[in-house]
């Protein structure tokens, strides 16, 4: 099959290489939550301690996090289209080994390589995307599915697991995932095609790559070890004082050498920057709904797994909608940054619903709503957010730029459940030492004091989406919309691209 065709015709396979891509995308997100309905079951069948239970978890947010800069690098030294096969072939094995597994270690060994594959799966599935669409209303409409599986795909994984570990059994959610791999690597195999000269054939940059994995995970480490054992822990301050000094001497190493893993022009960019820090943030607030109103569902309301995957229904659709229907159809047509602003705008007034929960919240009146608000608004500022991801670098730089969204999503995790756990957990102290005095029904004590710490938590979400609307609407300005999308030369100048066939 040939690997180069006429620059000035599209691949006519590009739309059948986005169902592979979005396929292989929605994997990497499932795996984020799909595990956490399962944990319990794999927990007790394993018999994994409480101490060690978090680290099923920890392993792949850890591995997938830390690599993630390194696997971009890697896609575009080695190639879009073959590191993309490599992740789904490992993910895929990665995901057996899970699933087969007779004790923790092996379980934990599964879900850190399920992190490293998925840290080189990633950024080539989203770089991928950036060279094979380079038409604006295409790459509207292209970005829109993959924004919407990028949004939903965690959602859509608390329902999975409910799912499987009801009707199956844990080790299903490992194992629902190599079928789903094969397809994807077979389709991607023979159908994508990527541009002629579009490697990356500097060395790599072996202090940015140590720095960079080091100082990140140390970071997402950081924020786990201040969930477990609190901010003014001894190992929680050193972690974040090794994560500062080591992204520090990353900054340095990259602004010194002739090839640097990370290009410092492609964050110093107003609109790029933008685009990572808002999504950070966003993601942020987005983790205190899964996190929250899946512990009030189950805990508060006594829903079963299944009925909890079910119960956030609405925010996949919404997404869904807001990407597909809303983001696509209007990204040609208004500036970038009047999609993502009033995005998480629609998204903070579907949380602020939920700042209202009581214990006995009804679902179609108050829950169902805001999950439907917040998955539109979130979907409508997703779309615009992975499209411009890789605007305005050069194609060799791609895989890189696609990582830094990975990662931006992967730290705003990290950040979300760290702080707004410690934060509810903190306000829910509080009430019950306010009201233990009297209280003659101690259980329903303990639910109020729970929803008031959720409600509290989410306050807190509510202002950094709120900020994450703020810096869409300041930072991210991209000319008129529909203007033809753009690379930068070698000498750094943003310059049109060939309409290129892939």
């Amino acid at each position: 099959m040939s690997q180069t065709v006429d620059h000035n015709t599209p691949d006519a396979n590009r739309w059948k290489a986005l169902a592979f891509i979005a396929m292989a995308q929605l994997l990497v997100v499932l795996d984020a939550t799909i595990v956490n309905i399962a944990l319990p079951s794999a927990q007790h069948a394993l018999g994994i301690s409480e101490a060690n239970k978090q680290w099923v978890i920890t392993a792949y947010a850890l591995a997938f996090g830390g690599l993630l800069l390194f696997g971009g690098r890697l896609a575009d030294l080695w190639g879009r289209k073959r590191t993309f096969i490599l992740g789904l072939c490992g993910f895929a094995l990665a995901s057996a080994l899970g699933g087969a597994a007779t004790n923790q270690v092996v379980l934990l060994s599964a879900r850190a390589a399920q992190g490293v594959f998925g840290a080189l799966l990633a950024p080539a599935a989203l770089s991928l995307l950036a060279v094979l669409f380079t038409d604006s209303k295409e790459r509207a409409k292209a970005f829109g599915i993959y924004g919407a599986i990028a949004g939903a795909g965690g959602a859509v994984g608390l329902l999975l697991g409910g799912v499987l570990t009801e009707y199956l059994n844990w080790r299903w959610t490992f194992f629902v995932n190599i079928p789903f791999a094969a397809v994807a690597a077979l389709g991607a195999y023979f159908v994508v095609r990527e541009p002629e000269g579009g490697h990356n054939r500097a060395p790599l940059d072996i202090p940015g790559v140590l720095l960079s994995t080091l100082g990140l995970v140390a970071l997402v480490y950081g924020f786990t070890r201040a969930e477990t054992n609190g901010w003014s822990d001894g190992s929680t301050i050193g972690l974040f004082v090794a994560a500062g000094v080591l992204l520090i001497a990353f900054a340095v190493v990259e602004s010194k050498v002739k090839a640097p893993l990370l290009p410092l022009r492609v964050i110093m960019n107003r609109t790029r920057g933008g685009i990572y820090l808002s999504l950070g943030l966003a993601i942020i607030g987005m983790f205190g709904v899964f996190l929250f109103l899946t512990f009030y569902l189950q805990i508060v309301q006594g829903y079963s797994a299944i009925k909890t995957g079910f119960a956030f229904l609405p925010m996949v659709v919404g997404f869904v909608v807001g990407s597909t229907q809303i983001g696509a159809r209007l990204a040609t047509r208004v500036p970038a940054r009047m999609l993502m602003a009033p995005g998480f705008g629609l998204s903070v007034i579907g949380m602020l619903l939920l700042t209202q929960l009581k214990v006995d919240s009804s679902y179609a009146a108050l829950i169902g709503p805001a999950l439907a608000l917040a998955g539109i608004g979130m979907g409508t500022a997703f779309m615009p957010a992975m499209s411009l991801a890789t605007y305005g670098v050069e194609a060799q730089d791609a895989g890189v730029a696609s990582a830094m969204v990975n990662t931006s999503q992967q730290v705003g995790g990290a950040i979300g459940t760290a702080l707004l756990n410690t934060v509810a957990a903190s306000a829910t102290a509080s009430y019950l030492a306010d009201h233990a005095a009297g209280a003659s029904d101690q259980k329903l004590l303990q639910a109020k004091g729970l929803v008031h710490g959720y409600a509290h938590a989410t306050w807190w979400a509510v202002g950094i989406q709120a900020l994450a609307a703020l810096i869409a609407l300041t930072f991210i300005n991209v000319g008129r919309p529909g203007a033809t999308t753009v690379v930068a030369s070698a000498d750094g100048e943003e310059v049109a691209p060939p309409i290129v066939a892939h």
